[in-house]
């Protein structure tokens, strides 16, 4: 650092000389509460917990104080600028500068540890920023988050981090400007951009602010505030009973702004714990009963499936491997503050997931973001009382976002729709203007050695117009065409459908997004098959409706046998398309910011022009080598089509013993009958018995009767919503009012005469 620049420095934050060392405790330091507080940040959030001189935790602190110095260094304070290659108002790298600095400061191994020149630095950076853009009486211009919730962070972080540093003028000068920005009023009222991750964000902030200021009434407010955020939702923003995390009122997001909602949740309890303003309401249990129930069925092996990442998908390549690992460093934060039981299931599904995480490995990622959730996910890899988790086979749909995952041994699946409640797509900022079909039924699926099969570029390099699963019409879109932030719903209301826990029937009444197409789209998930239903595909725009079979990024070597129906793409599995011609198209494709190119191989169904009445069934065959597609080919009825139809879609599968139906409007199919669009599932087993699984994806039911043209001696277990059951030649359940049950499923067990 230059001598003008020093003597700055320590003019603008009042230090009287360079030596002098960080600021003793007073007597009374073990009495003050906010002594545990700032501590209890720093190690919770710039990352404690390892041996500061073993690697590679001593090679990561000496980047960090070298990184630190550099900034140190060339901080040069003007009217425009803190540093000349950041103009103002430079919201998100001039406040993350200074908190590098500050976190140097704090941790021990980086060289500058308890420098109090670079303290000096960082009150000097803080307070002059704080004077140029973030000053009380500024115009909050642009998005507010950037000043009720990100700037605000990472000063106050950065201030809290180097104490007693920051001058008591400077401090009391930004508390000010944190007032300002953010007044206490802004969490009187749960609703608008104070819910859900964001509420939890404005409670850091205004604990942030209680602790600069040792201001015991904001801190209780910051604690008290959180309390909205934890009770389950049946509209709008926050946590559902079915698992589904909905943020900007239309989007499934907990690979968003849920997963800050649960990082924010986790530092919270942590730096809360044992203080006099600890976290006791008794709903959050709620948010410990998230992590198996919203995050993890959408975590595979690492990373976090894009179908609940709204607009934040195409950010980065392996963006949904981040996001799996900040969702990971969560789960083990906030199992400090859960049960012991759910601490250890914790710790084993995180080291599941870090062990089969090969494309992106997890530890090693860790080393270079966060050295505290390095040191939490070593010592979990390293220690053998851990049994690490398998992925769990089965189902799980969770109905009040759209949204379905199937897993089974080898292969995965994730499917995203759209409905009156539920958007099409999210952009805003910029981001996503091209993920228009996102909700259009787009089905992900996974095999072994292919996570990073929508990682690697997929979203700059993909045909946006053909996504995997998708029915849609090919009319151009502009970029960021419909409403911003989510506000694409369309009015289909049946959307959902009927699990029971191993497989699923999932229909979705398809309204094209800014087009005349519409559709019936219906998916049955098996062991190692989703059939595939499509019926009354109709559109006048004017130009071809496709329904994408797959979009696979890859170069990998493509059979098909138009005669006897199916298609085998090697490494990744088969398809089965009876009755259509299956259309292919091998390509490579460039884009993004900084231009890459994949490799492509498309699959799809053209329904032509402005179609009447189209339809398809294919069969998706995760894994299959070339033998077992051609062998599922050559056996129809593997799977018999029951019905296909703006009424009813439906299959048999007899080795499974599965009858399912989507009944888009009452009537009968394969020996089922309803009174009512629903979904049913009917699964028979080996052992004499069956289940009948059944839902009301509309959600508007006040009463349902499903027969069975089956011969039942008797009902084994009913359900509480189950009114009455007429058993003999045929069955008959009755089902009261299942509209206020969000679309989930009941499941009644019958034993077969």
């Amino acid at each position: 650092m230059n001598g003008y620049s020093r003597r700055l420095f320590l003019q603008l934050s009042g230090v009287a000389t360079v030596g002098t060392l960080i600021r003793p405790h007073s007597a009374h330091a073990e009495d003050d509460p906010f002594a545990l507080l700032r501590r209890r940040w720093r190690d919770v959030t710039a990352g404690s917990g390892f041996d500061a001189a073993a690697e590679p935790y001593r090679t990561r602190l000496a980047e960090l104080g070298t990184a630190a110095a550099g900034y140190r260094d060339t901080m040069a304070p003007a009217g425009a600028s803190l540093w000349p290659d950041l103009a103002f108002p430079s919201f998100t790298a001039t406040p993350a500068r200074l908190r590098t600095m500050a976190r140097a400061y704090a941790l021990p191994g980086t060289g500058l540890t308890g420098d109090a020149g670079l303290a000096a630095a960082v009150a000097a950076g803080v307070d002059h920023y704080r004077r140029r853009v973030y000053a009380a009486g500024a115009d909050p211009a642009g998005n507010w988050w950037n000043w009720q919730i990100g700037v605000p962070r990472k000063l106050l972080d950065a201030a809290v981090l180097i104490g007693p540093h920051l001058a008591d003028r400077q401090s009391r000068a930004l508390g000010d400007a944190v007032d300002h920005f953010l007044p206490e009023c802004r969490l009187n009222d749960y609703s608008g951009t104070s819910t859900g991750a964001n509420r939890v964000d404005l409670c850091t902030v205004t604990l942030l602010r209680a602790v600069l200021g040792s201001d015991p009434a904001k801190a209780a407010l910051a604690v008290s505030a959180l309390s909205p955020v934890f009770p389950y939702v049946s509209e709008g923003d926050g946590i559902y009973r079915d698992g589904s995390f909905v943020q900007h009122t239309s989007v499934p997001y907990q690979g968003g702004y849920g997963a800050v909602m649960l990082s924010g949740l986790a530092t919270l309890l942590a730096v809360l714990h044992g203080s006099r303003w600890e976290v006791t309401d008794p709903d959050r249990q709620i948010v410990f009963d998230t992590v198996e129930r919203s995050f993890a069925p959408f975590v595979h092996d690492g990373f976090c499936m894009d179908l609940v990442s709204g607009r934040g998908i195409g950010r980065e390549p392996y963006g949904d491997h981040r996001r799996g690992r900040e969702i990971a460093s969560s789960i083990l934060l906030l199992g400090d503050a859960a049960s012991a039981t759910e601490r250890a299931r914790w710790q084993g599904l995180v080291k599941g997931w870090a062990l089969r995480d090969t494309c992106r490995p997890m530890l090693g990622a860790a080393e270079r973001s966060d050295l505290g959730f390095h040191a939490r996910l070593a010592a979990v890899l390293d220690d053998d009382a851990i049994p690490a988790a398998d992925e769990p086979a089965g189902h799980r749909l969770l109905a009040m976002s759209a949204r379905a995952v199937h897993r089974r041994p080898g292969w995965c699946a994730g499917l995203s729709m759209a409905s009156h409640r539920i958007g099409h797509y999210e952009h805003g900022n910029g981001e996503n203007l091209r993920g228009w079909h996102t909700g259009s039924g787009m089905l992900y699926w996974w095999g072994e050695g292919h996570g990073d099969q929508y990682s690697d570029s997929f979203w700059a390099t993909v045909d946006p117009y053909r996504l995997p699963g998708t029915t849609v019409s090919t009319r151009r879109l502009a970029d960021g065409a419909g409403e911003e932030w989510g506000d694409t719903c369309p009015p289909g209301r049946w959307v959902g459908g009927a699990t029971d826990g191993t497989y699923a029937t999932v229909g979705q009444h398809l309204n094209g997004f800014e087009s005349t197409m519409e559709a019936f789209k219906s998916w049955f998930f098996l062991d190692d098959a989703v059939v595939c239903l499509g019926a009354a595909i109709t559109g006048e725009d004017g130009v071809p409706v496709e329904t994408v079979v797959d979009n696979r990024r890859t170069d990998a070597f493509l059979t098909v046998d138009d005669r006897a129906g199916w298609a085998h793409l090697e490494g990744h599995g088969g398809y089965v398309v009876p009755c259509a011609r299956l259309r292919t198209l091998r390509e490579e494709r460039t884009g993004g910011p900084e231009p890459v190119t994949r490799s492509y191989v498309t699959l799809w169904l053209d329904h032509g022009v402005d179609p009447g009445s189209a339809g398809y069934v294919y069969l998706l065959l995760p894994g299959a080598s070339l033998a077992r597609t051609r062998a599922r080919a050559a056996d129809p009825g593997w799977a018999r089509v029951l019905a296909n139809t703006a009424r009813q879609q439906g299959v048999r599968v007899p080795s499974l013993g599965i009858t399912a139906v989507n009944f888009w409007n009452d009537g009968a199919a394969g020996g089922l009958a309803a009174s009512a669009p629903c979904a049913v599932l009917v699964r028979e087993r080996g052992d004499g018995t069956a289940t009948l699984t059944v839902s009301d994806p509309r959600r508007d039911l006040d009463g349902l009767t499903v027969t069975w043209d089956r011969p039942v001696t008797e009902v084994l277990r009913g359900h509480p919503l189950l009114t009455g059951a007429t058993t003999g030649a045929k069955l008959t359940l009755a089902f009261g009012r299942l509209s206020d049950r969000g679309g989930s499923s009941k499941t009644v067990t019958v034993r077969l005469g």
